[in-house]
């Protein structure tokens, strides 16, 4: 059987999950690629005690690329610098690049994907949105046939275990970081999570690859999850629901993308509301098939290890013919102004003045005719919580501003999801 040899770089969680399933299921993969896969190189940055036992290491890029051998490289280095640099060289010299690197693929995924087409490679990144959820391909491959109406997800694990822990457990934000970080489940500096980042990398990826255009990052208004409190799980429960960040998108009559990354009340007859703990769950609309689920643990060494190798074998198997995975530049008018959508509102706020909560209430429904008051246990005398109609986000924000000079002045705002 005939040997292509790749390289590895980057040597962290993902880097030694990938390089442990290829040694430990070697002659598995050789079936499923028809060749055998050897690592020659692994790309590393320090010095590490047991270095593999084929003497792999190595700290020279050049190495990599000057290598005619290396056929498929894995960079699971993360971030782009110098992921970026290193991925484009070797798409530039013809050598097929698999990542999971999802802020190098939402951040310059357009540009790769063309250097990739221009020197016959393939770029591929499964691992890049859902770890070991299979969602790149089955977009690509199996739904191929449909429409994208919408594509909407609970897309970050430790969120979504925070976010658990406070509806279970009437947990504060605060205790329920606490313990995701305990647990591993959460970095020292959770910024990238709780803040909505990495989510909104993920729904940019498969906005990308839905609708053909590049969404970048900073075209998404994204809001994390630090200003959810245990009264908004209680009224969410009241509700008929729980809280989940969501990160969605999709195509309106004008051409334009909507995109948002937000905390939301998601109803219990949503297939999304179950998805709880550090599971993650992707929901594609098509046209055709209607809503297909993809669920499972988005993170992890070995899931998105499985998925990287995946890619490997794709790879290996399509040495000599591109794969179809492809979207274009996007431009800066792509993306809609988010206040522009319509969508039903949730707030809390506390009720100043003269006013009592039931008068307080009236108002509101003068304002925003046919919204619902919502209750909670122990809620204080002068706090008022209801949900509004569909209405334009910008028109919500005007009306919040007439019912504060009244006296009503929202503590917090949570949109309610409508898949």
């Amino acid at each position: 059987m005939k040997m292509v040899e790749i390289a590895v770089m980057g040597y962290g969680v993902v880097g030694t999950g990938v390089v442990e399933v290829l040694s430990k299921h070697e002659d598995h993969l050789a079936r499923r690629a028809h060749q055998d896969i050897q690592v020659k190189y692994i790309l590393v940055r320090r010095d590490y005690p047991e270095p593999p036992p084929m003497g792999q290491f190595v700290k020279n890029f050049d190495q990599i690329i000057e290598d005619p051998a290396i056929r498929v490289v894995v960079e699971v280095m993360g971030g782009l610098d110098p992921a970026y640099t290193y991925v484009k060289r070797c798409l530039q010299a013809g050598k097929s690049v698999v990542t999971s690197n999802k802020e190098l693929v939402a951040a310059k995924g357009a540009e790769l994907l063309q250097i990739a087409r221009d020197t016959n490679a393939n770029f591929l990144f499964e691992a890049s949105v859902g770890g070991g959820i299979p969602i790149i391909r089955p977009m690509t491959q199996c739904l191929a046939a449909n429409d994208v109406v919408e594509v909407a997800g609970i897309l970050n694990g430790t969120t979504n275990y925070i976010l658990t822990k406070m509806f279970r457990e009437g947990d504060s934000f605060e205790h329920a970081l606490a313990e995701a970080q305990r647990l591993g489940y959460a970095e020292r500096d959770p910024t990238a999570d709780v803040e909505g980042g990495d989510a909104c990398r993920k729904i940019c990826i498969l906005a990308s690859l839905a609708y053909g255009k590049h969404v970048y990052p900073e075209q998404v208004h994204t809001e994390g999850i630090t200003h959810v409190t245990a009264a908004d799980v209680a009224y969410a429960d009241a509700w008929g629901g729980v809280v989940k960040l969501i990160g969605e998108a999709h195509c309106i009559p004008t051409g334009q993308i909507q995109s948002i990354v937000c905390p939301m009340f998601v109803s219990r007859d949503s297939q999304l509301a179950n998805v709880d703990d550090v599971f993650n769950g992707i929901l594609v609309r098509g046209d055709v098939t209607g809503d297909v689920v993809f669920y499972g643990k988005g993170a992890g060494k070995l899931p998105t290890a499985s998925a990287v190798v995946a890619d490997v074998i794709d790879c290996i198997k399509h040495l000599k013919a591109r794969k179809y995975l492809f979207w274009s530049e996007g431009s800066p008018d792509y993306v809609a102004d988010y206040r522009e959508a319509v969508r039903a509102f949730y707030a809390r706020a506390h009720v100043e003045g003269i006013l009592d909560v039931d008068a307080a209430f009236d108002a509101v429904e003068r304002v925003l005719p046919g919204a619902l008051r919502l209750s909670r246990a122990d809620a204080p005398e002068n706090e008022l919580a209801f949900v509004t109609k569909r209405i334009r986000e910008a028109d919500f924000d005007g009306a919040l501003k007439r019912l504060q000079k009244v006296g009503i002045s929202a503590d917090n705002i949570i949109r309610i999801s409508a898949v």
